[in-house]
């Protein structure tokens, strides 16, 4: 309790205790194997809103957590200085959240070694596309006792085999890993519109309800960490399908019999190659809630809705709509056909197939209700 009380009043008042060596050195006795420290690795629309989240949360559980949250930034210049500096100044990330506002004891930083040293906590809420590289540079700087847990909504799906990013990260770190995924737009949970989030775990399920929980950012714990992550990728191709039929001035009927049919072959496809997957989590946040918000207004969606209408490829939509940002829903849609090619089920997937086909093979985008 009395490491408690101290630590937070000590992080007013950390530019004079920096100055002073004897100082920091006893503080960091103080707090040495008792709470837990905190690092956020990815700082764009989605981990600035969670950055917001985490910063409040460790000091309203001051006890379990350090106050200070180091946020690693992939550099990038604004307006003319260095995104981080802007960040520790301002306390908002104006380049991918602007105007939304978090604590100061939210520290950017652009090296990622400095980031997540002596971390006991890592949250990952970056592109799946960088995970393996980001993995090689935070080995051999965290604490003993770390953990991670990753809001990744992407999957590795190879020919042969499915990776899960959870594990791609337990394994390069050898370290526990949860997963957290559901129906979180981030401007929306930026704002504090009330919300849900499911978190998948089989260990540390406390720890991450006092993390990420708030009134309006409500979590619930599950065990299936598999199909948490399962839903929070397929559902990006679904709605890719869902912003085609929008493109092509379908209306809600349409776009509703695509969401329940890519809920059905999410399902499906959990089940057929991930026998531990549970029934039941695909009516959590992360599977059908998650799946209605990101056909109603996510990424995928958006620039799905673009390339009907226009004809533009991808990639250049991605640059016109997306501010920096990468599109998940296409990738996916490309290794699930293909993974599902390797197995000769393209067929028993009908949405997922017309999807690829529409962005890949040049399949009019009309294909969407007729071959599903």
């Amino acid at each position: 309790m009395l490491v408690a009380r101290i630590l937070p009043q000590a992080y007013k008042y950390r530019s004079i205790i920096r100055s002073c060596p004897s100082l920091l050195s006893s503080i960091r006795m103080l707090s040495t194997d008792q709470r837990e420290r905190v690092c956020i690795i990815g700082s764009g629309n989605w981990g600035s809103a969670v950055g917001k989240i985490i910063g409040q949360n460790v000091l309203n559980h001051s006890d379990i957590f350090e106050p200070e949250v180091r946020q690693w930034v992939f550099e990038e210049n604004f307006n003319g200085e260095k995104l981080t500096d802007v960040i520790n100044r301002e306390h908002e990330n104006p380049k991918y959240l602007p105007g939304i506002k978090f604590t100061d004891n939210v520290i950017a930083t652009p090296s990622i070694a400095d980031a997540c040293r002596d971390a006991t906590v890592l949250v990952f809420v970056m592109p799946h596309q960088f995970v393996r590289r980001t993995c090689d540079d935070v080995v051999g700087h965290l604490a003993p006792n770390a953990k991670a847990i990753s809001l990744i909504k992407g999957l590795e799906i190879l020919p042969d085999r499915v990776n899960l990013f959870s594990d791609e990260i337990a394994e390069r770190l050898g370290i526990p890993v949860a997963a957290l995924s559901g129906a979180n737009i981030a401007d929306e949970v930026a704002q504090e519109k009330f919300c849900e989030t499911t978190i998948g775990c089989r260990e540390h399920g406390d720890l991450y309800f006092k993390l990420f929980n708030t009134p309006y950012f409500r979590v619930n714990i599950i065990e299936d960490e598999v199909g948490v992550q399962l839903c929070g990728a397929l559902k990006n191709v679904v709605a890719v399908g869902a912003g085609l039929s929008d493109g092509l001035g379908y209306g809600s009927n349409t776009k509703a019999a695509i969401i329940r049919r890519g809920l059905l072959e999410m399902r499906k496809f959990g089940q057929t190659f991930f026998g531990s997957v549970q029934n039941e989590t695909f009516f959590e946040s992360c599977g059908v809630a998650d799946l209605i918000t990101t056909c109603a207004g996510g990424r995928n969606r958006k620039v799905a809705e673009a390339f009907a209408r226009t004809g533009k490829p991808i990639d250049e939509l991605e640059r016109e709509l997306l501010n920096g940002q990468k599109l998940q829903g296409t990738l996916t849609a490309y290794e699930v056909h293909q993974f599902l090619a390797g197995h000769n089920k393209t067929g028993e997937f009908p949405l997922f197939d017309t999807v690829y086909r529409i962005i890949y093979e040049g399949a009019p985008p009309d294909s969407i209700v007729r071959d599903i």
